[in-house]
């Protein structure tokens, strides 16, 4: 670990891992930990001064290719809590970020580590929770039509119906192998490294705009972890044309309320996230 006298102890989990042969090839499996993030670079700064660990995700029992329809979200997170447990028990860490935009197994894990006192996080939550500081209302600049539904669900589950504008769909989707001969994200992330141009860039372009001007977003989301890299050129071209709107990504959103729980002194509700047994227990819930 980086630093033993950090206050943030981080252990950052990846969504999954192939053992064998990939279709997604956005980030290592092995190796240095900092290969084992698809945006170290933009996340490094979050990081400096934290020590911290990553690890590369469950073994991939979904298939392939990346997570996103349900079942693979469903698979992918009961995975994962193996891990988050493992991790827990270990008392090396004070804070756990889950990795992808999906949140697989979030509303589990964090259970899980609130029996440890361990702060918890993950990408679409933090993502969101961030988005209404900024604003009231904002909108979800998502990969694909599967992934989109996956999103709508966090909606709801995180009780932010009220606030989500909408959820634009770009339809660049994951490689996986249903999606055999169609430009992918990954795909358009290569172009935009190599050219400097992509046509997923210019149709988040156009979603944005249209969720601005259509829809009342006052901030903007990604979907996709792995849609990371049009953070930065996305608020950029906004910019140009006169929009002075926030657009947030995952992993940084998802780093930075670890650390906030933890200079709070907090990890999660005993009340929402009970203990096995609850040491108290109310005859009533509203919802």
């Amino acid at each position: 670990m980086a630093d033993d006298a950090s206050p943030y102890r981080f252990l950052l989990i990846a969504a999954f891992r192939h053992m064998g042969e990939s279709l997604f090839r956005m980030r290592a499996y092995e190796g240095r930990k900092e290969d084992l993030l698809m945006n170290y670079d933009a996340i490094a700064p979050l990081l400096a001064g934290v020590s911290w660990d990553a690890h590369p995700g469950a073994p991939a029992t979904h298939g392939k290719g990346g997570v996103e329809t349900r079942e693979e979200f469903a698979i992918a997170g009961v995975n994962r809590l193996t891990v988050v447990r493992e991790a827990c028990e270990s008392g090396r860490y004070n804070g756990i970020v889950l990795l992808g935009g999906g949140d697989p197994g979030y509303v589990e894990s964090r259970e899980i580590a609130h029996r440890y006192g361990i702060a918890l996080t993950a990408c679409a939550h933090a993502q969101m929770h961030a988005a209404i500081a900024l604003g009231h209302r904002f909108s979800i600049i998502d990969i694909s039509e599967g992934h989109n539904m996956q999103m709508a669900d966090l909606v709801v589950r995180y009780r932010m119906t009220e606030h989500c504008a909408s959820i634009r769909n770009l339809e660049f989707p994951l490689p996986r192998e249903a999606h055999e001969g169609r430009v992918t994200v990954q795909d358009e992330s290569e172009r935009f490294a190599r050219d400097g141009g992509s046509a997923m860039l210019e149709a988040a372009v156009r979603e944005a705009v249209a969720a601005i001007e259509e829809d009342g977003a006052e901030s903007l989301i990604l979907g996709c972890s792995a849609a990371y890299w049009l953070q930065r050129p996305l608020q950029q071209r906004l910019r140009e044309l006169g929009w002075d709107v926030p657009v947030l990504e995952g992993y940084r959103c998802a780093i930075a309320q670890a650390k906030l729980l933890i200079d709070l002194g907090v990890d999660a509700s005993g009340l929402a996230y009970p203990l096995d047994p609850p040491r108290r227990v109310r005859r009533r819930k509203v919802v």
